[in-house]
């Protein structure tokens, strides 16, 4: 995020595409709502009616996978109507005129015809998003999982930087995160090509900056990703793998496959706090720690920093930081933190955009990175007077379909997502009895031309099957969902979705395209 949850409330305009955030960061839809009850104007881009497209002052119902023709046909209407930034775009930017020849092609009639989000619409939201003194933009897993989800968040900050709507209070390009301390897990190396803090494996400085600090040599070849890693597991490339806090059965696309990968390993180690069809895979089973038995930092969406305070004994008898330092030493590496403060000295010490802080600075509500130095008050907005590469880089950024397309024997598109009921995988809210009560099944959402078209009956249980599985899935009618489409959450090990789901990757980020997938329906 480029700017802080709190501005959010204060923006003269939100633009929130990708995401059902009332339902996946509820604390942050509260803010987005009391943005508009307070005089904001809300854009909604989602093909579904969620809670927030209710709300909205204008609701972009768009066409699956057409979020970059979306935001190439605003800013096409934007820059014709004189609505954008001259001085910004000149003053803070370069390779506008790239974008600006992109644009000519994308007319409101073509982006009417390949969103289906009607002229009028169009006009509305580029008016509001670009005239309006502050305008945020927010997105999430939305805009991510698709196979050209790099492309959609490029043509985002192409849209911000268009209308100077970045670098200041209330403005910004603002990714929500899918789960409590991605943002800290990235931040902390858990990515293949970066150390903490975001230095590069591959950059030789930086290598030998942590080697120093390590003791060890290190590799300078970048890692697997999580998806790579499957492949590399049923390959024989790669032979062992731990797994910590993370159900991969149920959340990665194509579950048949992972099952495959995971039983393929010579040794699967996982730790968690209670079975999943995951640790029903592993060699051995370690019991974690849950936050409530650890101490140490979360680093939010909004990239702020925040102490975590042990509140009773790991009930196991070992932090997770305990259980992976006695792995270490038994591989040979003799890992010594006696605390959670000396770990995060130790980081502080290494990653630049986290030197300035400390347990002691961390009091209260925390610091946002960048906080470089120990007098830096940590940096809640980003780009403020630059970019960090100096100029911002606009982009021409081309329209890539989906990877799956309705066809004559799969004639329906799947998207996937979260109830409000329910959290991820379920390993967790499954074992509250309340929230199992009101959501204890899959169901899947349908729009009411489809089922009569279909003769599908509410409740009805069908199959659902694409190229790669099956599922069995009551069925809801409602016209939340448009036509052609339909939605089933994630959440359910016994009928999981995921065994589904697109395997087509974003070839930068390697990020699934779970949104879309080519489906039928069967009877039972």
């Amino acid at each position: 995020m480029t700017n802080s949850f709190d501005e959010l409330a204060r923006a003269g305009c939100l633009f929130v595409i990708g995401s059902n955030t009332t339902v996946a960061h509820p604390m942050v839809g509260m803010r987005l709502m009391r943005c508009q009850r307070e005089g904001g104007r809300l854009i909604v881009a989602d093909p579904r009616r969620t809670d927030l497209a209710r709300l909205a002052d204008v609701h972009l119902r768009l066409r699956p996978g057409t979020d970059v023709p979306l935001v190439n046909g605003l800013m096409h209407i934007i820059y014709e109507n004189g609505w954008h930034d001259a001085a910004f775009i000149a003053e803070r930017t370069e390779n506008f005129d790239e974008l600006r020849e992109s644009l000519r092609a994308w007319t409101p009639e073509k982006t009417e015809e390949v969103t289906g989000v009607p002229r009028e619409l169009l006009f509305r939201a580029a008016e509001l998003y670009a005239r309006s003194e502050t305008s945020a933009i927010v997105y999430c897993l939305g805009i991510t999982q698709h196979r050209c989800g790099v492309n959609n968040v490029r043509s985002l900050a192409n849209l911000s930087m268009l209308c100077g709507q970045i670098g200041r209070p209330c403005t910004g390009v603002n990714p929500l995160r899918g789960q409590n301390n991605v943002q800290g897990a990235c931040d902390m190396g858990g990515l293949p090509n970066y150390y903490p803090g975001y230095q590069f494996v591959d950059d030789e400085a930086v290598r030998l900056k942590f080697e120093a600090a390590w003791g060890r040599p290190l590799s300078p070849a970048r890692g697997l990703t999580a998806m790579e890693m499957m492949h590399g597991l049923q390959e024989g490339r790669l032979k062992a793998m731990i797994i910590m806090g993370e159900n991969p059965v149920v959340s990665d696309p194509d579950s048949g496959h992972v099952v495959k990968a995971l039983s393929s390993a010579e040794f699967l180690l996982c730790i968690d706090i209670f079975p999943t069809p995951t640790t029903e895979l592993a060699h051995m089973v370690l019991p974690g720690a849950s936050f409530a038995e650890t101490d140490g930092t979360f680093t939010n969406s909004e990239r702020r920093v925040q102490r975590v305070r042990q509140a009773i004994p790991p009930m196991a008898g070992r932090t997770n930081g305990q259980i992976i330092q006695a792995l270490s030493r038994r591989l040979g590496y003799d890992m010594h933190h006696a605390s959670a403060s000396e770990v995060f000295d130790e980081i502080c010490s290494l990653a630049p955009s986290m030197g300035g802080m400390s347990y002691a600075r961390l009091e209260g509500e925390g610091l946002c990175w960048p906080c470089p130095t120990p007098g830096h008050p940590g940096t809640p907005i980003l780009h403020l007077g630059r970019f960090t590469r100096g100029k911002g880089l606009f982009a021409a950024i081309p329209h890539v379909p989906p990877a799956e397309l309705p066809d004559e024997e799969y004639p329906l598109l799947l998207s996937t997502g979260m109830r409000h009921a329910h959290y991820l995988t379920g390993t967790m809210t499954r074992r509250c009895a309340m929230l199992e009560r009101e959501l204890p099944e899959l169901v899947t959402d349908i729009n009411p031309a489809d089922a009569r078209r279909l003769e599908i009956r509410e409740g009805a249980r069908l199959r659902m099957v694409s190229r790669r599985g099956a599922v069995v899935s009551r069925m809801h009618i409602t016209d939340d969902v448009p036509e052609g489409l339909v939605f089933a959450p994630l959440h359910f090990a016994e009928a999981m979705v995921n065994l589904l789901t697109c395997t087509a990757l974003d070839p930068v980020s390697k990020t699934p395209e779970y949104k879309i997938s080519a489906v039928r329906l069967e009877r039972v």
